[in-house]
């Protein structure tokens, strides 16, 4: 058994299509031929190469090792993983069908496999900084291979997708000696590795009730000012906030704050809009390290209006966002620094 890894889109914008089709998608554009009938790969390679004929033949070479492996080498039985940009979160599925080509179907969604998606909404942050680094890759499709993942990815699934690591924050170990190789080709997502390194020392950092302490930092580092409920009975409610230096402004903010080892259920939900009304706010904000359950996601669109959702994400990017502004405290328990690197065209 082999593990893959599939991308579904460059934004992630196919991610909700793959789950609830319950296949993977070769997702590349205008490729709609049988790969089935491309069993030798410089038949594919050449045809490739007419296919996308102002791409450069190295960039087709490269695109070829991601597109062969569709028809030609992914078994029944294979695991894929499917990193999310939605949320801060993998799934992971195991392949149940041979390869599928639809020349009717809508462009780009031409080949597929029929998988099942055993296991949702994992936090990234479960994983081992190394098997992130290979969930990071620059690639559409490609096998995971190094550092023993595709065992230890098994032993996690035995454990309820928790990793016995003890060390939280990524250090270089033996299991990490291609590190340097990886950033120095590009090969990883550098800002998905900064951020990961960054959720880690966060979560080890903000654990339990520290975690209201955090997010009422950001807070007032976008303008609000704030009350704490104290720890105890928070009638569904750790943090009351509203604009302006005396919190006399609108809009006015109920704020629940969870940080448990599951993602949040519908009832917690339906208590933030319940102290809505009895506080007298104009909006809520939910926030869980972990994510939210589907009864909640479901929710999005109906509370948009009323209520925001934020997970490790968009805490992520609060934080970075409003990094400047935080507590001294928090800046000297995450210190951190901006890089600037050059970024240029393939093309120049």
């Amino acid at each position: 058994m082999a593990i893959w890894i599939f991308r579904a889109g460059k934004s992630g914008e196919f991610e909700n299509k793959f789950l609830n089709d319950g296949r993977v998608y070769l997702t590349w554009e205008d490729l709609n031929i049988d790969l089935a009938n491309y069993s030798d790969r410089q038949k594919l390679y050449d045809y490739m190469l007419d296919l996308y004929v102002n791409s450069k033949k190295n960039t087709v070479r490269n695109w070829l090792g991601q597109v062969y492996p569709m028809a030609n080498k992914i078994q029944k039985g294979d695991w894929v993983v499917l990193p999310s940009k939605q949320k801060s979160v993998i799934h992971i599925g195991e392949i149940k069908g041979d390869y599928k080509y639809d020349k009717k179907a809508k462009n780009p969604f031409y080949h597929y496999r029929e998988v099942n998606w055993f296991a949702q909404d994992i936090p990234r942050s479960n994983f081992d900084q190394d098997i992130l680094y290979s969930f990071g890759a620059f690639m559409t499709v490609c096998q995971i291979q190094r550092n023993n993942s595709e065992e230890r990815i098994k032993k996690m699934s035995k454990n309820n997708w928790s990793t016995k690591t003890s060390d939280i924050i990524s250090k270089r170990t033996e299991l990490s000696d291609n590190e340097d190789e990886l950033i120095e080709n590009s090969l990883i997502d550098l800002e998905e590795f900064s951020k990961d390194q960054i959720s880690k020392l966060i979560i080890r950092k903000f654990q339990g009730h520290r975690m209201e302490f955090l997010i009422e930092s950001i807070l007032k580092a976008k303008g609000y000012t704030t009350y704490h409920s104290p720890e105890g009975a928070d009638k569904g409610v750790d943090i009351l906030a509203a604009p302006s230096q005396m919190g006399f402004g609108n809009p006015k903010l109920c704020i629940q704050v969870k940080s448990t080892d599951t993602p949040i259920d519908r009832p917690t939900l339906d208590q933030l809009i319940g102290a809505i009304h009895n506080f007298g706010a104009d909006h809520g904000l939910l926030v869980s390290w972990n994510g939210f359950k589907n009864s909640v996601e479901k929710e999005r669109s109906t509370h948009f209006f009323k209520v925001r959702l934020w997970g490790q994400k968009e805490i992520i990017e609060e934080f970075l966002n409003n990094y400047d502004k935080l507590d001294d405290e928090i800046k000297v328990e995450i210190p951190l620094k901006k890089v600037w690197t050059l970024s240029i065209p393939e093309n120049e």
